[in-house]
């Protein structure tokens, strides 16, 4: 089946999904590359808005991710949102690094390319494709809020690896018409 048979293309202002149940609840599918070699990861926080008054999204990444890599090197990548019933395989796929293993191969989940050569999946509700803006350290002393440069100083401590805030303009935005 081709990619406008199962999805239809909307403006960023036509999605109805509430931002935050997008973002703090549906946990986002991450996925950069192209059909040959591609990686996808689960995300855990972020947003949408504007930026140079352009649609933008943005996410948080520990600077080591494979993904990260993979969307500095083609500059863009999507954000796939699926119903509740694929929360298994979405999780699966922050469970583990696709630098070391096949995982892209197990999930139990259909790679699609969509019409700008990205790929996603043809189980996903919502799509969203964008091109790198920016990809900026996230810095203790950028925080004013003790609860942030906290969390900061934990995370850097406990991982051993920077932050990284990644800015992508919206390109383009895709509902699955096969799914409510």
């Amino acid at each position: 089946m081709e990619f406008e048979q199962i999805f239809k293309q909307i403006s960023p202002e036509e999605i109805e999904d509430n931002v935050f149940t997008l973002v703090g609840k549906d946990f986002p599918v991450i996925t950069a590359g192209k059909r040959e070699n591609y990686n996808s990861m689960t995300a855990s926080g972020g947003g949408m808005g504007m930026l140079f008054m352009k649609p933008v999204t943005w996410c948080i990444f520990p600077s080591n991710r494979y993904t990260l890599e993979i969307i500095k090197k083609e500059r863009t990548y999507t954000l796939s949102y699926f119903p509740n019933v694929y929360k298994k395989q979405v999780l699966f796929l922050g469970s583990k690094s696709g630098r070391d293993s096949e995982k892209m191969k197990e999930v139990e989940l259909t790679s699609v390319q969509t019409p700008l050569g990205n790929i996603s999946f043809k189980e996903a509700k919502l799509i969203i494709e964008c091109k790198l803006t920016q990809a900026t350290l996230a810095l203790p002393d950028d925080f004013y809020e003790q609860e942030a440069k906290d969390y900061i100083n934990e995370a850097y401590k406990e991982a051993k690896v920077y932050r990284q805030y990644v800015f992508g303009e919206i390109a383009s935005v895709w509902v699955n018409t096969n799914r409510s």
